[in-house]
This record gives C-alpha cells, structure tokens and sequence, in this order.
C-alpha cells in the first residue's frame, strides 16, 4: 500500500523550531518525510537534513518524496536511541535542529499486515523495525501470565490488566493467539460489558502496551532524551510530539531537569542538588492541535509538542 502520513502539528512545529538557510536538523522520525518536506526549503542554501527512521518501508517512501532537495537531506535506517553514535558516524557533532514525532505512523496503523490495528484482521506483529525478532505474537503466546499484567498497567494504563491477562492466558492454553481479531475477542471478554460501552474501544491501552514492550520505545525515548546535551550546538531547538502520558511525561521531566530546576529540600541556605541550565522552554506548556487540524485528522487529537532551546551559556542563558 502507499506511504501515507499526515504530519502532525506542521504549523507549529515550523514556528517554534524555527529552521534556518544553512542549519543542520535532525527529523529523528523521519516516517514518510511529512515534516522533512516543510523543513527542508527553509535549510536551503546551505542546509541539510538527517532523517532518521527504524522502519525500512518509511526510509523507502521518504527516499521517493524527498528526492527534489537531492544532496541536502540523507536517510538513514536507525533507532533514534543511538542519535550521537549515528551522527558521529556521519561526521555531524551536534545539530540545531531536532524533532521527534513519536508512536506509531498512520501507513503502519493503516497496513493490515504490520498488525499494528486492533480494527482489522493481521498477524500479531507490531514491530517498527522487521529486523527485530520479538513480535506481539511472542509476548502474547509465551510471556508469564504476571509479566503480561505488568506491561498492560504500565505501559497501557489499562485498569482490567490483571483481568486480560488472565484470559489470554487461559485462552493460549487450548490454542496459540496468532491474530489481531483473536487478542481483540479475548479483551474484549475479558472487559465487563458496563466497562466496554464508554470510552476508547476496549482493546486500545493493551494494543498500546504491546507495541510499546516489543519496541522498546519508552526506553529509546529515555536514551535519546539523555543526549539532548551532547547533540545540541547552543541555541539548538528541539521539539517532541507525543501521543500518550508515558511519553509526554518523559519529555517534561527531561525538559525540567535540563533547564537546571534546583531540586534541594526547602529552607537550604544553598543549592547543592548540582543542577546545571542546558535547556530552556521555549513552550511554556504542550502546543495540542487547533480544531480544525483534528476535524482533518482525527488522529491528531491526542498530540502534544513541547519544545526547547539549548543555552548558549549554562548560567544565563544569554
């Protein structure tokens, strides 16, 4: 199927990061090229664009769609948890630019045999990157009923994780779960009927918490957000878009904490927590989508930005 991706926030991620003729930016996230596209003309001349994608099938459309701006952009397949390494490689010590669109892209949701969707029929797969063997269909059939609760909870928030995984359980005793449309039965058993007739559809948060294990994502968030200091050339921005608390939550306490918060106990006649300014915000809280973008893009909804300056000095800012 084609490559289809809606960037997300275009508008306002174009405002707040402010791409200039000649600067370096990293789209971390590179998916189909989306935002790549809207970035890369305000880099010209002089400027150039590194995206960076784990899925091969994303690198292969934004290869197509970002082909006109030729030497000004390279593509490369990688996990954005290894953003310094990859740089290095490419002779690039820091950037001045960088943007993370996070979870999972529409073409991914949209392609049955991804098995991303808890609306249509597929293999239970859910991996960004093919190379990787884990796939959602090895959690489901093989990981302890206890783990299963565990990552329900907390990486899908979901209030009946003890009660799901219970029933998958149960239900890979008699046979293997190999679908989408099978896990979703066996949720949706599993959630009482008053608890599925409001709200999200009941199989969202646990589909949510298996794409999460199976790609590491919290944890290459973490990675990536731990070198945002040694990424940046002062002044550099960057900008994350997130679609759930788990990562949201991430962002802002790096974004605190680089901003050099003291974190000492009241009444301390002086700081000793060492925190140093790295960072300063440059949204003073998450930018979410105007309605007129949502009525477009539904998916759009639950999107939130937050972006950030490197310091030019670590006391003032200046």
């Amino acid at each position: 199927m084609p490559y289809a991706h809606r960037p997300v926030l275009l508008a306002e991620v174009l405002h707040f990061l402010e791409p200039q003729p000649g600067e370096i930016f990293v789209d971390a996230t590179v998916g189909g090229g989306g935002h790549s596209a809207a970035i890369l003309p305000r880099l010209l001349p002089g400027g150039r664009l590194i995206g960076l994608d784990r899925d091969a099938e994303a690198i292969n459309a934004a290869r197509e769609s970002l082909a006109p701006f030729g030497a000004a952009v390279e593509l490369i397949l990688a996990n954005f948890k290894d953003l310094v390494r990859v740089l290095q490689s490419r002779g690039f010590r820091a950037v001045d630019g960088l943007l993370f669109d996070l979870g999972v892209s529409s073409y991914q949701l949209d392609n049955p045999e991804r098995g991303f969707s808890y609306q249509a029929e597929a293999p239970l797969d859910m991996r960004m990157g093919r190379e990787q063997e884990l796939t959602a269909a090895t959690i489901v059939n093989t990981w302890p009923e206890s783990k299963l609760a565990q990552i329900i909870w907390e990486y899908g928030e979901e209030r009946w994780a003890r009660r799901i995984a219970a029933f998958i359980a149960a239900a890979r005793q008699k046979a293997p779960i190999t679908t989408t449309t099978q896990l979703v039965d066996i949720i949706k058993a599993a959630i009482p009927a008053g608890a599925r007739r409001s709200g999200h559809h009941p199989a969202k948060r646990t589909f949510q918490a298996l794409r999460i294990a199976i790609n590491g994502e919290l944890d290459a968030l973490q990675a990536a957000m731990e070198q945002l200091e040694q990424v940046l050339n002062p002044g550099g921005r960057v900008g994350v878009i997130s679609f759930h608390s788990l990562e949201d939550r991430i962002v802002k306490r790096t974004f605190q904490r680089l901003s050099g918060q003291c974190t000492c106990p009241p009444g301390l006649p002086v700081c000793i927590c060492g925190r140093r300014r790295v960072l300063e915000p440059v949204t003073r809280k998450p930018v979410t989508p105007a309605a007129t973008e949502i009525a477009a893009n539904p998916r759009a909804r639950s999107a939130k930005l937050r972006v950030a300056r490197r310091v030019l000095k670590e006391k003032d800012g200046e």
